[in-house]
């Protein structure tokens, strides 16, 4: 909210007044939450849950986090069907919600907010991850170029997805309900909240994007009917748990995991404005490329309009940015662009960034050798500033 103070002077004159910017480190109102800043832990994939079983190095991970305004989980699958990486946790199982009890209690017990980020990956998968070993799904058989993740002799490797099935209609239905029921069970576990995750070239973002969905049915063609599977499981999770414990996650122009869509500006458009109404706590928008340029030139898309078109259809959501903020840039970004800036790889080495940000570093630099799979190295050893 923007305010507009009218100041009469001695001599009669009359001047504005605007309130000083707001800071990263300013609390702020997002949904049901009241978060201490605005700095926000993106998610980040890790692949340190064997079974899809979250561990206590996990808890561990998460607590050194949680003076963030707000942690965002690794991303987590709602279903086996929906793994597309091995080692990343699940919500499907009772073993699995009680490791991520293991981690919300650590995490509120160190005084923090934290969200899980429900994935289905659809076609960004192997079918050695799959349930009975069978082909991956997605809107159309579409193979991805790119790669997913198998363990193999104890280490990560890099392989190529398999060739997924098309998505039969009489399916659709059971995968909102499997978003539905993963949401519910987020909570029962002790999240703060749920994130849709609609980004990166997976499922929902897969029916989204012309280059993924060649469907000629409800949910294929123009956009109303590319946007209608997300507009179903959103929703779906907001009924099941209220939508002030509801975010989404957007890419409108990454390349990441093989995203295409001809023509993203009307697509994204009619999103938010359809979600407008649903009142989530925050929209969460990559900017550019998932990990890489921030304005593409084969690309180009105005986040900009993309706001207005969300708040003049009524929408009240906190606005996140996200991809290769620093504080110069984040610190811009509030001065009307956003209220929450999510920062990814610099939180993995850096588990005390907030107050790293507060003094202006020193920034730990991160292992790069030991961002997927392992133990403790290069996950819950960096160390924090030292104690005044």
């Amino acid at each position: 909210m923007k305010f507009d103070l009218t100041v009469r002077a001695a001599a009669g004159r009359h001047f504005s007044v605007k309130p000083p910017m707001p800071s990263l480190f300013d609390p702020i109102q997002v949904g049901g939450w009241a978060l201490p800043n605005r700095v926000v832990m993106a998610p980040l994939t890790r692949n340190r849950a064997p079974g899809a079983i979250p561990t206590p190095l996990m808890a561990t991970y998460y607590q050194q986090r949680a003076s963030a305004g707000l942690l965002i989980t690794e991303a987590t699958a709602i279903s086996h069907q929906g793994q597309g990486y091995a080692d990343v946790p699940g919500l499907y199982g009772e073993d699995q919600l009680q490791g991520w009890r293991g981690v919300t209690r650590a995490v509120h017990e160190a005084g923090g907010k934290i969200v899980v980020q429900l994935w289905h990956v659809g076609r960004i998968s192997h079918q050695e991850l799959q349930p009975g070993h069978g082909a991956p799904v997605a809107p159309s058989a579409i193979r991805a170029k790119t790669k997913t993740v198998l363990m193999k002799d104890g280490a990560p490797t890099f392989v190529d997805t398999s060739e997924p099935r098309a998505l039969a209609l009489a399916e659709l239905p059971g995968l909102v309900d499997d978003y539905r029921h993963a949401a519910r069970a987020a909570v029962s576990a002790g999240f703060d909240g749920v994130e849709v995750h609609a980004a990166n070239g997976y499922l929902i973002d897969q029916f989204l994007k012309s280059g993924s969905n060649l469907r000629t049915d409800a949910y294929g063609g123009g956009v109303a009917n590319r946007a209608r599977f997300l507009l179903e499981v959103v929703q779906a999770v907001v009924d099941a748990v209220g939508a002030g414990k509801v975010g989404i996650r957007l890419s409108p122009v990454t390349t990441a995991n093989d995203a295409f869509d001809a023509d993203p500006q009307p697509l994204f458009e009619h999103v938010v404005r359809h979600l407008a109404p649903m009142g989530l706590a925050y929209l969460h928008l990559i900017e550019g490329a998932t990990g890489g340029p921030r304005v593409l030139e084969d690309r180009p898309f105005d986040y900009a309009a993309l706001k207005h078109a969300y708040r003049d259809a009524g929408g009240q959501a906190a606005w996140m940015v996200n991809n290769g903020y620093d504080l110069h840039l984040a610190e811009q970004a509030l001065n009307g662009a956003a209220d929450l800036v999510a920062f990814g790889r610099t939180y993995i080495a850096n588990p005390d960034l907030v107050a790293r940000l507060q003094q202006g570093g020193p920034f730990n630099e991160p292992d790069r050798t030991t961002f997927y799979g392992g133990g403790a190295k290069g996950y819950t050893d960096y160390p924090f500033l030292p104690k005044a």
